[in-house]
């Protein structure tokens, strides 16, 4: 079974957006692609590295997928792993929670305890 939650990283001002709007359209590379890229919890520390790599005060949300239903796809991509692809705005209503993601003295993003 799918995991139920889903991870996404957004800049402050997309964060910012998402609250004031109450949706998230996407970043430029979601809509280039026509969907909203996320990870699961174990993917979010490797999308991180790879495509926020050396930016400083992110902020990670999760996302409950059940109430997105059909509109999230579980593709492949990257090494043939599975990744949640959301094809629709993200709604404020589907994030449960979200932590700001700051760089440590070596530029590696810094993961809530436990995560």
């Amino acid at each position: 079974m799918p995991d139920l939650f889903a991870y996404k990283i957004l800049t402050t001002e997309q964060f910012a957006a998402l609250r004031s709007d109450g949706h998230f359209a996407g970043a430029p590379v979601d809509l280039e692609d026509g969907y909203i890229h996320m990870s699961t919890q174990e993917q979010a520390a490797e999308t991180a590295a790879k495509h926020f790599a050396g930016q400083d005060n992110l902020v990670l949300v999760m996302v409950d997928l059940v109430p997105l239903g059909e509109q999230v796809k579980w593709e492949e991509s990257r090494g043939g792993q599975l990744f949640p692809h959301l094809y629709a705005p993200l709604p404020l209503g589907a994030v449960t929670k979200h932590v700001v993601l700051r760089l440590d003295s070596d530029g590696k993003h810094q993961f809530p305890a436990g995560f």
